[in-house]
C-alpha cells in the first residue's frame, strides 16, 4: 500500500485579524507535515481573490497548496482566467467543485456539473494540475438518488480527476460501503475521508444540516446535554472522532482530510492521540 498522506483545509480569511490568525494557525499544523494544505472558494467565486492570496502565501512557505475552484455561476472565459493565475503562480494541485449558487444569484453560468469543470481543467491544461473532486458517503443533499449521485461522482473520476475527499461524515461503515460501491463501477482513485473535528455544537449541528451529513442521534443527544460546557464538549468530541479515524485507518484508508475550520487545537490533539 502506498505512504498514507494527511491534509488541511482552511478558508479564506476576510479580515486583517483573520489572516494574521491563519498565519498562527499555520505555523503550528505545519510542523505536522501534510501533504497539501487546501482553501475553500466561496459561492460563484465571491472569496476568488481571497483563495488565490492564500494559497500563494501557504506555496512561498514550501507546502503544496491547493485552491477549491467551484464553477457554478461562472463562465468558461472566467474560469479560464483563474486557471492560468494558478498556474503562473505555480500551483499544480486544484479541489473541482460544483459549489453552490451564492444567494440572489439567478444565472447558473456555463457549467452545471463538477464533471464539466474536471473536463474543462484537462481540456485546457492537459496533465498540469492534479484535481481532487468532492465524494458524499451519505449522498449529496441535491441527488435524487444514492444510485444517481455515486454515477456523478464516477463521471468526475471518469472525466479526469486524480483522486476524492469526502464531505465529512460520524459513521465509518457510510464511507466504506461508498468505497466498495465506487471500486464496483470501476473507480480506482484514492478516496480520502475527509474528517470534522467536533468543538461547537451549535455550529456542528448548522454545517450538518446544509452539507446532509448525518451525526447520529447518540453524538448529538450527548452533545446537546453538555449545554455550554465547552470542555466538555471538546473532550468528548475529540474520543468521538479519534475513535473514528482509528477505524478507518484500520480499514486501509489513503489518508485523511481535516476541515480545520482555520484553527488547530482539535485537529492537531487528534493528531497527537492518533500518533501520526
Amino acid at each position: 500500500m502506498q505512504d498514507r498522506y494527511y491534509s488541511f483545509e482552511f478558508f479564506p480569511p476576510k479580515t486583517a485579524e483573520g489572516a494574521e490568525k491563519l498565519r498562527n494557525t499555520r505555523a503550528q499544523l505545519a510542523p505536522l507535515n501534510p501533504k497539501y494544505i487546501s482553501v475553500t472558494f466561496g459561492a460563484g467565486g465571491t472569496t476568488q481573490q481571497g483563495t488565490l492570496d492564500a494559497v500563494l502565501e501557504i506555496q512561498r512557505e514550501g507546502i503544496e497548496a491547493a485552491p477549491h475552484l467551484s464553477c457554478v455561476g461562472s463562465s468558461r472565459e472566467s474560469i479560464r482566467a483563474i486557471l492560468q493565475q494558478y498556474r503562473d503562480g505555480g500551483i499544480r494541485h486544484i479541489v473541482a467543485l460544483r459549489g453552490d449558487m451564492p444567494s440572489g444569484m439567478g444565472e447558473i453560468g456555463e457549467f452545471r456539473y463538477a464533471n464539466e469543470l474536471v473536463e474543462f481543467i484537462r481540456a485546457e491544461t492537459g496533465d498540469w494540475f492534479q484535481i481532487e473532486v468532492a465524494a458524499y458517503p451519505e449522498y449529496h443533499p441535491q441527488a435524487r438518488s444514492p444510485r444517481h449521485d455515486l454515477e456523478n461522482f464516477v463521471r468526475k473520476v471518469k472525466a479526469g480527476a486524480n483522486s476524492a475527499i469526502t464531505q465529512y461524515f460520524f459513521n465509518a461503515d457510510a464511507y466504506f460501503r461508498f468505497l466498495d460501491d465506487a471500486r464496483a463501477m470501476g473507480v480506482d482513485v484514492p478516496i480520502v475521508p475527509g474528517i470534522m473535528p467536533i468543538t461547537n455544537y451549535s455550529q456542528l449541528m448548522r454545517f450538518s444540516e446544509m452539507c446532509g451529513a448525518e451525526v447520529p442521534r447518540w453524538v448529538a443527544k450527548r452533545l446537546e446535554g453538555f449545554g455550554d460546557d465547552r470542555e466538555s464538549i471538546r473532550a468528548f468530541g475529540l474520543d468521538v472522532v479519534t475513535a473514528l479515524c482509528e477505524r478507518l485507518l484500520a480499514g486501509g484508508v489513503p489518508g485523511l482530510h481535516f476541515y480545520t475550520l482555520n484553527a488547530a487545537g482539535a485537529t492537531k490533539a487528534i493528531w497527537q492521540r492518533l500518533k501520526l
